[in-house]
């Protein structure tokens, strides 16, 4: 690949991105979609059980041409492949991508906007170069096995462990709502590894290989139809100590970091998905002389509501750091978004929003409804959020534990 030794102007990148991409995918249609044309699906939560062997296929040649092109991670450090360019280059290639039609990046998530940035803060140089580049080009495909039956927001009263044996460590546990296991390389697993400590203490983070010998993944079914989580089943796996991210009994803040990533993730979902938006003024448009002003209202304050949470956002991520708990905050405003969206298009549709009436961009809007419940647990519950909020930006006096 190579290295660019000064940064071009930011114009400059944009006209370079918009041909790299434009090589590989047609710009999206710039009219306004056509009511009754096309797939009327509608969803915030990649639910799909059918082609997904063909979008991973379709993903992994796009991020190889990104990479081709000096784009695979324009504001990653030189030495692990990216460009070290500023992260401004970085929000540009995404407003870039944005005109194109591309493949789904929903399968790349967590290994990109999560465990790469968790591997910078955590991970030994060695761990940086081996599994870095794989992640951003999508060699690598990565997914988390945190949560479990008994800890969900509670996640440090987790119960799986992780024995020393020599230069190994033998895991034992059950994992559950785990995005992507089934279709992922790795996963970061945390286990406990002192259990005479403190529950927040005595914890450990491993990389596990998810073919290794005693791991099993279920598929959990979803309201939706899909089956994007899974249980994953841990029978004494071995893992080589190399695996280990972070020092031992240390694996907490490991988790922090990684669930500051995920929720930036998140919160900034909301700020790219105007299609989702436009739908529902689309859907408003075509309820006829049956829409009254109060619906009316409903449907201006989701478009300004969208709006505000893009800004306020992109102002948390601005100078390009580690996220801090002020992202909780975008986490809160996606899912409540999303849920006065559900709601607005419901009160919309009437019954058309329960009952499947054939009737293109109507019944669709239920898959939102229902996976919401699922977006509003994953990456930390409402509840904790608004406590993460008031104890740690807000510095309000901590709940009684």
């Amino acid at each position: 690949m190579t290295q660019q030794s000064g940064a071009p102007g930011l114009e400059d990148f944009r006209a370079e991105a918009a041909a790299a991409l434009s090589a590989f995918a047609p710009r999206r249609n710039e009219d306004r979609a056509q009511w009754g044309v096309g797939d009327d699906r509608v969803s915030v939560v990649a639910e799909r059980s059918e082609g997904e062997a063909e979008e991973l296929a379709a993903l992994r040649r796009y991020r190889a041409h990104l990479v081709e092109h000096d784009l695979g991670w324009v504001d990653g450090p030189a030495e692990f492949g990216g460009r070290g360019l500023p992260a401004a280059y970085a929000a540009a290639l995404r407003e870039v991508e944005s005109a194109h039609d591309l493949p789904d990046d929903g399968y790349l998530r967590f290994s990109v906007s999560t465990l790469t940035p968790t591997l910078l803060a955590h991970g030994t140089p060695e761990q940086q170069q081996a599994w870095l580049p794989r992640l951003r080009s999508a060699d690598l495909l990565a997914c988390q096995l945190y949560s479990e039956p008994g800890a969900g927001s509670d996640l440090a009263g987790l119960s799986t462990r992780a024995v020393r044996d020599g230069n190994d460590w033998r895991l034992t546990g059950q994992k559950v709502w785990s995005s992507g296991a089934h279709y992922s390389d790795v996963g970061l697993c945390i286990a406990r590894t002192a259990p005479d400590r403190p529950k927040h203490a005595g914890l450990t983070t491993f990389l596990v290989d998810l073919d290794s010998p005693g791991i099993e993944i279920r598929p959990i079914r979803q309201l939706t139809g899909g089956a994007s989580f899974d249980e994953v089943f841990l029978n004494d796996v071995v893992v080589p100590d190399s695996r280990r991210i972070g020092e031992v009994d240390d694996g907490w803040s490991v988790v922090v970091t990684s669930l500051l990533n995920e929720r930036s993730a998140i919160g900034t979902e909301v700020g790219v998905d105007e299609a989702l938006v436009e739908r529902l003024v689309d859907l408003a448009r075509h309820a006829g002389d049956g829409l009254d002003e109060r619906a009316r209202d409903a449907v201006a304050r989701v478009a300004a509501r969208a709006w505000a949470a893009r800004l306020t956002t992109a102002r948390f991520l601005e100078d390009g750091g580690v996220p801090g708990p002020e992202l909780a905050l975008s986490k809160l405003i996606a899912t409540d978004l999303f849920r006065e969206m559900s709601d607005t298009a419901a009160d919309l549709l009437g019954a058309g929003h329960v009952v499947d009436s054939g009737d293109w961009g109507t019944y669709a809007w239920s898959e939102l409804t229902l996976g919401l419940p699922g977006l509003r647990v994953g990456g930390g519950t409402d509840e904790i959020l608004k406590n993460t909020v008031g104890e740690r930006v807000l510095n309000l006096p901590k709940d009684a534990r």
